[in-house]
């Protein structure tokens, strides 16, 4: 398979930290970002590439060459005028005749790439010509936002400017898998933006699928970010997120410790953070662990709100957190009942199932997705209900207002005890 990495970048907001090199080629951490790129795809069996060039391409193609001194295979296009981040395409259709992988060059990642691979081809199978690596991210307010159904199908793409209300936390992280019917749809010679005008596009087409995963993916595109990124490389955060490796989590709970206890919440305006639990959860994603809430939500089967309206609850708790720069990695939630004799109720849903706490199933389900270690990870929350579920999934707990391996009175004492014991690092 080969690698497409868009290696032209000016770099105009990150000018500060090198303006002699093209962006993609600003040392963080001691090598070039594109150097790490290769370096995390090389490991990969990912050995076949294709840097597009343009300003300052020289000293791309000085420094690697054919790539033989890095055991790779490189060719280039330099583009003579700017192409956009798509146009390029349009004069690579030859070189591209199965589905390839697209980077942004001036990332940071560290994923298991088999993944997003299987999840393309899947997905091919349903129509798509592109699948998108998306993640959540702390600054969502100034990013474009993916939403997408249960099966990964893209449904909607707002950019920055456009009006957005309660909305999930998921962004383009800039890595993607194309099939080659992608470059034959660009004009030739045309300056073309890969997210508006190629990709956006397919949305309404349902050729669009999105690839969910909480893998490290950073652009390192402001002097603030290239901080960042350098010490989660020198950390070890960014290896470690690798979803080959194993991975720690924190398990939440969402009523009574995410969002004020009021009794079932059935609509957004219910729906208000506990002071300090934004911060909690910012402190989990700083620490390198998985961010997953957990929740039972009886209200589906019982009829009294629906998916749709339970995910605009969801939403707003995302935006809320979002607006504080913090983010839940991923969530898991029981739609079932076991008792029957609601009005309205859904009758499919009122069974006795093995998602429904205390009983481990979505822990289960996360550690399968996720490769998540259960012993080492952690469960909070303020019932008996999460209290035997962390037990039963192998989970220590952190009890809110309830005896546990630890105890405090809301998830912000919490999460810092958590973090506090050395034994878990």
């Amino acid at each position: 398979m080969k690698t497409v990495i868009m290696a032209g970048g000016k770099g105009t907001r990150i000018a500060s930290v090198n303006a002699l090199v093209p962006k993609p080629m600003i040392e963080v951490a001691g090598k070039p970002v594109l150097l790490w790129q290769i370096e995390c795809l090389k490991r990969q069996g990912l050995n076949d590439f294709i840097f597009v060039t343009g300003h300052l391409g020289d000293v791309v193609e000085n420094y690697f060459g054919d790539g033989s001194a890095f055991g790779i295979k490189i060719e280039y296009y330099r583009e003579k005028e700017p192409l956009g981040t798509a146009g390029a395409l349009y004069f690579l259709q030859d070189r591209l005749s199965e589905d390839f992988l697209l980077l942004n060059g001036d990332i940071i990642f560290d994923a298991d790439i088999s993944r997003l691979a299987a999840a393309h081809k899947e997905n091919k199978k349903k129509g798509a010509y592109a699948t998108i690596f998306t993640h959540p991210n702390d600054h969502p307010f100034d990013s474009g936002l993916i939403s997408a159904d249960g099966n990964g199908k893209v449904t909607e793409w707002l950019h920055k400017e456009d009006a957005r209300g309660w909305h999930v936390n998921r962004v383009n992280a800039g890595i993607h898998m194309l099939s080659p019917e992608l470059p034959r749809m660009i004009k030739a010679g045309s300056k073309t933006d890969l997210d508006r005008d190629l990709l956006r596009p397919l949305v309404s087409e349902g050729r669009l699928y999105a690839y969910d995963s909480p893998e490290y993916v950073k652009d390192m595109g402001t002097p603030e970010r290239y901080a960042e990124v350098s010490a989660d490389i020198l950390s070890g955060k960014v290896r470690a997120r690798n979803l080959s490796e194993k991975q720690l989590a924190v398990f939440l709970d969402r009523d009574g410790t995410i969002n004020k206890y009021a009794g079932f919440v059935r609509r957004p305006e219910e729906l208000e953070l506990c002071d300090g639990a934004a911060e909690a959860v910012k402190a989990i994603n700083a620490s390198g662990r998985l961010a997953i809430v957990v929740t039972n939500q009886p209200v589906i089967a019982r009829g009294e709100v629906t998916r749709e309206g339970l995910n605009e609850i969801h939403a707003k708790m995302e935006t809320l957190l979002g607006e504080k720069g913090a983010y839940i990695d991923r969530l898991y939630y029981c739609p079932h009942h076991p008792h029957s004799g609601y009005e309205g109720e859904i009758k499919e849903l009122k069974i006795d199932c093995e998602c429904r706490k205390p009983k481990p199933g979505m822990l289960f389900k996360a550690a399968s997705e996720l490769n998540i270690d259960l012993s080492r990870s952690w469960m909070i929350g303020d019932g008996e209900n999460d209290r035997e579920c962390a037990k039963r999934a192998g989970c220590r707990f952190a009890g809110i207002g309830i005896d546990g391996d630890v105890t405090g009175k809301d998830l912000s004492e919490c999460v810092g005890m958590i973090l506090g014991k050395a034994n878990d690092k």
